[in-house]
């Protein structure tokens, strides 16, 4: 029993005892107790009628439309109302946020077909309370309607994608779904429509298992792809290690053959320099000369003996000692030139591997 009801009753309740009341006082006065029972009793039956149904309760989250004998002219808000039941009726409606589950079949753009399922969430708008129970009445019939319009936009919302594009971005489709329902819904429909979410799209099994195929050949052929280019990283690790041993051996040869060309431009030196040495020993006059480069650095020493007044017996013993050198002085690869005459020269480079020029009457040395 509503609110509406218990109210009624208890004041019909208490109206009908005072009236008893009346009437029992009335009686002991004029004795006229038939007429003032009679007249207590209709009174109270008429209340008995006519209040308790008048009374009429909203909940919480309801919105009513009151009708006077069939003309919607008032909205009651929650909480209880009183308006006389026989010219005045009510028409409540659910003003929460109201989910409707629609499933449906579609077509993508390639002529695929698919199963969906979303989910609408709406809700009445309190404001237009009269003008729905005037043009559409009930609730449900509303609801149809909203429905229709929501299959209509998401089949023609994903018509526009092909079912590949539609399974590669759904997570993009369902808020397009939702824009164009939303579009479509305007004011007159008198609801504002809170949420669309596409929950499922179901393809054929016969396509499902191409794509399931096409991913399964997309994920080999990655595998393949993968060991190709491992197969490459790994071939080229191993070139590069065998670069390497190449080049460390050519080092150790370059290494090796420039100690023997050191160690035998060391001894020619050594040699060259004891050359100088005979020829101070047996009397020739040795002048010095400091050899200088651009910069004014000190590169070399150059000797040159002095031949004048000495017999050709004493020139050919430097002469002879100096054309020993020639198999000595292998380290550059070419052989000093040696000219005899008035004076003898003796070149000793600062590079072990530059070549010699010799000059006349001199011998040069490295700078220490």
């Amino acid at each position: 029993m509503s609110l509406g009801l218990v109210l009624g009753f208890l004041f019909v309740i208490v109206c009908g005892l005072a009236f008893v009341c009346a009437g029992y006082f009335a009686f002991k006065k004029n004795k006229s107790g038939i007429i003032a029972g009679a007249v207590v009793g209709c009174i109270f039956a008429l209340l008995l009628v006519t209040v308790p149904p008048s009374f009429h309760t909203v909940q919480a989250g309801e919105i009513a439309v009151v009708k006077h004998l069939g003309e919607a002219r008032g909205v009651r808000s929650a909480g209880t109302h009183f308006d006389f039941w026989v010219t005045e009726t009510y028409i409540v409606y659910d003003a929460k946020v109201q989910n409707m589950e629609i499933v449906a079949q579609a077509y993508s753009k390639d002529a695929q077909t698919m199963d969906i399922a979303m989910t609408v969430q709406y809700q009445i708008d309190e404001a237009q309370a009269i003008k729905i129970a005037n043009q559409y009445g009930s609730i449900d019939i509303l609801a149809n309607r909203l429905q229709s319009i929501a299959i209509e936009k998401a089949k023609s919302t994903l018509s526009s994608y092909s079912a590949m594009n539609i399974i590669e971005t759904r997570s993009t489709i369902s808020p397009l779904v939702e824009d164009a329902i939303k579009s479509a819904v305007t004011e007159e429909y008198c609801v504002d429509i809170v949420a669309v979410v596409l929950t499922n799209i179901d393809f054929s099994d016969a396509f499902e298992q191409t794509v399931e195929d096409k991913m399964i050949a997309e994920q080999e052929k990655l595998k393949a792809e993968y060991e190709k280019e491992t197969a490459i990283v790994n071939a080229e690790k191993e070139l590069e290690v065998a670069k390497l041993a190449a080049q460390a051996k050519i080092e150790a040869a370059k290494a090796d053959a420039q100690a023997v060309i050191e160690a035998a431009s060391a001894e020619a030196k050594s040699i060259q320099l004891k050359s100088i040495e005979v020829a101070r020993a047996l009397g020739f006059a040795i002048d010095e000369e400091e050899i200088k480069d651009a910069d004014g650095i000190v590169t070399g020493i150059e000797y040159t003996i002095d031949f004048t007044g000495k017999s050709a017996e004493e020139i050919k013993v430097i002469t002879d000692y100096m054309q020993y050198l020639e198999y000595l002085a292998k380290w550059d690869g070419k052989l000093p030139t040696v000219v005899a005459g008035e004076s003898a020269t003796i070149m000793i480079p600062t590079n072990p591997t530059a070549s010699t020029t010799p000059a006349t009457g001199t011998t040069t040395t490295p700078a220490e």
